[in-house]
């Protein structure tokens, strides 16, 4: 295959050792293009309040959580 001398993830040029794709092989930038993509959806949902990011009052199987009762008084315990 072409893209054997090519590995998917190179090490980063500023000095750290960190990995990154790499966009000389195929996988790398089919990688890079798949993460674009899901980031612009995730972005997208949470613009428009689709999806997991939507509003409580939007979902239709919204139940508040019950109440929590307070603690009584500290002068009505009694021993």
């Amino acid at each position: 295959m072409p893209f054997d001398d090519e590995p998917v993830f190179r090490r980063s040029k500023f000095g750290t050792n960190r990995y990154e794709y790499n966009p000389d092989n195929p996988v790398g930038m089919a990688l890079i293009v798949l993460s674009l993509l899901v980031a612009g959806v995730v972005l997208l949902l949470m613009h428009e309040h689709a999806g997991p990011f939507a509003r409580p009052a939007d979902r239709e199987t919204y139940t508040p959580a019950p109440a929590v009762p307070s603690a009584p008084p500290a002068d009505s315990w009694q021993p």
